[in-house]
């Protein structure tokens, strides 16, 4: 199923290797026809926030290029008046960096073993402002 909305809806994904980015790619695509745009480190993504508008920005733990931690960008983003308010989301499967990330004012996010998940699904689409149809049992 997919869901459209009237405004087109972007995600910035920040951090993560060329196959991961594939797979988060073809969900937001596929469920929501949001466009994705990728970043790899701080400077790049607090650039590319300050370039655009963006309606989701999902964040690595661990940035693929260099390991760092991708809780800094959280940090960063909550911190600055012009992006405290854009929503983000941490993705790791380990619930105690989801606890950090939410006690930083990042969303619940999700981890990349939980991809295929209506669980994952409906937090995104709640993360963007679209309804998404319950999954058939």
């Amino acid at each position: 199923m997919t869901e459209q909305s009237e405004a087109h809806k972007r995600v910035l994904d920040v951090g993560n290797c060329v196959p991961d980015h594939a797979a988060i790619r073809r969900l937001l695509e596929g469920t929501f026809a949001a466009e994705v745009v990728q970043t790899h480190d701080l400077a790049g993504t607090l650039a590319e926030l300050r370039a655009g508008s963006f309606d989701l920005v999902l964040v690595n733990r661990k940035l693929d290029q260099d390991y760092t931690d991708g809780m800094e960008i959280i940090r960063r983003m909550k911190a600055d008046p012009q992006l405290a308010a854009v929503p983000v989301m941490l993705i790791t499967n380990y619930p105690e960096h989801q606890q950090a990330a939410v006690e930083a004012g990042a969303l619940l996010g999700f981890g990349k073993l939980e991809l295929a998940s209506p669980l994952t699904r409906a937090r995104l689409a709640a993360a963007l402002g679209l309804a998404v149809e319950p999954a058939s049992p």
